[in-house]
């Protein structure tokens, strides 16, 4: 019973640790994306877009770059999302 209840607590402390990481917008997908609150499928789609053709971010307020993403949307995203290169 006791390996239960740890498999049970190990599984829902990963789980919690993945919820809570910010998202990489270099590597994100669309879908990813869109789990961001202020970003729905058209604002993913131009992120994704961006990244292709300009390459990666540099910085998470690079982002503002992006048609259709301003100041505020970049606060609300806060530290949400990430830029690894």
């Amino acid at each position: 019973m006791l390996k239960v209840l740890l498999a049970t607590l190990c599984g829902w402390l990963c789980w919690t640790a993945v919820a809570f990481a910010a998202l990489d917008i270099n590597s994100a997908t669309t879908q990813e994306l869109t789990s961001l609150q202020g970003i729905g499928p058209v604002k993913a789609q131009a992120i994704v877009e961006y990244r292709q053709k300009n390459g990666p971010f540099h910085s998470t307020k690079d982002l503002v770059k992006v048609k259709g993403i301003g100041r505020k949307t970049l606060e609300k995203l806060g530290r949400d999302i990430t830029v690894t290169q």
